[in-house]
């Protein structure tokens, strides 16, 4: 195995509606825009911690549809103020509820159909 150190995960994932994520992204879910493409193929969001990039298919990545098995996971603090926003604005995946693995969370579908999971421990 190679020795190496990994800094940081940056997930990036296709959009066949890149206007369409970018409001979303930073409409709905208060993320700000930290570069992009004039032509808009490209660009990363950031908010807090968290980056996320989006690309529109191109020779290196071209699925037919956007696809991805998993979901992102993001952890917050105000689980439940986000889902009183954001519940009446979203795709809900599923409500705001406690788990047996001691977490507080709910799911959204992002425009592209991404899975968003957001949760807190529970005390």
């Amino acid at each position: 195995m190679p020795k190496y150190t990994a800094t940081k995960l940056t997930p990036l994932l296709e959009s066949h509606d890149m206007p369409g994520t970018l409001k979303f992204y930073t409409e709905v879910l208060g993320f700000s825009c930290a570069a992009k493409f004039d032509d808009l193929s490209w660009f990363s969001l950031s908010k807090d911690e968290i980056e996320i990039m989006f690309c529109m298919p191109n020779e290196h990545r071209n699925m037919p549809k956007a696809v991805m098995s998993g979901s992102l996971y993001i952890k917050t603090n105000e689980v439940e103020q986000l889902w009183k926003s954001l519940k009446d604005q979203c795709e809900i995946g599923y409500p705001l509820d406690d788990f047996e693995f001691g977490m507080r969370e709910f799911a959204i579908y992002d425009n592209n159909g991404y899975m968003l999971q957001f949760g807190r421990e529970l005390e």
